[in-house]
């Protein structure tokens, strides 16, 4: 074969290779390609215009309530992003109520979940009513979604398409947050944690019938694009910055079974074709071979800062069943307020201790916020690019 008609090796390509743990081309890297590797509305704008001389005046959502920027694709070229990220969007017949006074903005999501954010000086949405916090014996009254609404899935498949025949890697997003978390959106926090100990009727009610929702939407969207994705998104937020928010044994009685029926039935749509990214943060280690049992490919993120999520006894441990997605940089300390030559440092440990035999996709641990300095971020990808 001549080098003129060598097929080209693709962002696809390269993201295969990793997620099965082979080492690819250059480290897949990804920004924006789901709902926690993206960046804030104002850090954007900054870095556009760093780059590009002129910062755009208004900027599309990639998610509201985080005001994660849509990523132009002139910034995705010049970075060389491997992902396109895929978002499904909320029903016309339920769509957000939005409201405001002196002091905030508010509106109110499909589910009932009132978020504010401050006016002016705002930097994302802050849940301040949970719907159900007051419980409800009959929860088939409730307004649930219907992760079915063909208005949701609107010019989904034709961006799908789009990003795929461009030889990207198509990762699609959820309709929600997790099965535990929106139990603890829904009923309140101090609710739902005291249904769970004293009254687990109620918790696993709860979220089963969001786990209903879910497996509608996954039922619905991977039968339009499911030919044309490489990674499904789920999140589950289990840690703290220095533990855990439940115990193993309860995460193994309660939410593992209900976990693994929903990863299970995604594999079972795909025929095992797409990798499921499960996003959990903080000091999640021992529930990790829990996580791989319940059919997880993906850890997100890989949150440096916190005690026992230590990336290279991590990858001993687990880089031969699971693929570390992000962790490459932090982005509590370093990248919002090291200097340039410290974010690159910590770039390269992190290569060092995640990417060797593959099983890993370059993004930042969680979102880059909104103070974080575009000369920080050129360096993050400066030092990536050593590597790729």
């Amino acid at each position: 074969m001549t080098k003129e008609n060598k097929v080209p090796y693709t962002s696809a390509d390269r993201l295969i290779d990793a997620l099965n743990h082979r080492e690819p081309q250059g480290i897949p890297f990804d920004l924006g390609g789901t709902k926690v590797t993206g960046i804030h509305i104002n850090a954007y704008r900054r870095l556009m215009e760093r780059l590009f001389g002129e910062a755009p005046k208004e900027v599309p959502l990639a998610h509201f309530t985080q005001q994660l920027a849509k990523i132009d694709d002139r910034l995705l070229s010049h970075f060389e992003v491997d992902t396109a990220g895929v978002f499904t969007s909320t029903p016309a017949g339920k769509p957000p109520r939005k409201e405001q006074d002196e002091d905030y903005l508010e509106y109110w999501d499909e589910w009932g979940i009132g978020w504010k954010m401050p006016r002016g000086h705002g930097l994302y949405y802050d849940m301040f009513y949970h719907p159900l916090v007051d419980g409800q014996d009959d929860l088939d009254s409730f307004p649930w979604p219907n992760g079915r609404d063909p208005v949701r899935f609107e010019g989904v498949k034709e961006e799908a398409l789009v990003a795929k025949e461009a030889g990207k890697a198509v990762t699609l997003g959820g309709i929600c947050a997790g099965i535990f978390e929106l139990g603890l959106w829904l009923r309140g926090f101090e609710n739902f944690f005291t249904d769970l100990v004293l009254n687990p009727g109620m918790a696993c009610g709860l979220m089963d019938r969001i786990l209903e929702v879910k497996m509608a939407y996954w039922d619905t969207v991977l039968d339009m694009i499911g030919d044309h994705v490489l990674v499904v998104q789920e999140a589950d937020d289990l840690g703290t910055q220095t533990s855990s928010l439940i115990s193993l044994e309860m995460y193994r009685k309660l939410i593992k079974p209900r976990h693994k029926r929903l990863f299970q039935f995604i594999k079972e749509k795909t025929s095992g074709k797409v990798k499921i990214f499960l996003h959990s943060c903080g000091n999640i280690a021992q529930f990790i071979p829990d996580f791989i049992d319940a059919g997880v490919d993906i850890l997100n993120p890989v949150q440096t800062s916190t005690e026992e999520m230590e990336p290279a006894k991590l990858k001993k441990a687990f880089g031969d069943a699971i693929t570390f997605w992000g962790g490459g940089v932090d982005t509590q300390r370093i990248l919002p307020y090291g200097s340039p030559e410290e974010v690159k440092d910590d770039v390269r440990r992190r290569i060092d201790d995640l990417a060797p035999g593959g099983g890993f996709v370059f993004a930042t641990v969680h979102n880059i916020q909104a103070d974080v300095p575009p000369e920080n971020i050129i360096a993050m990808v400066e030092a990536l690019d050593e590597y790729r």
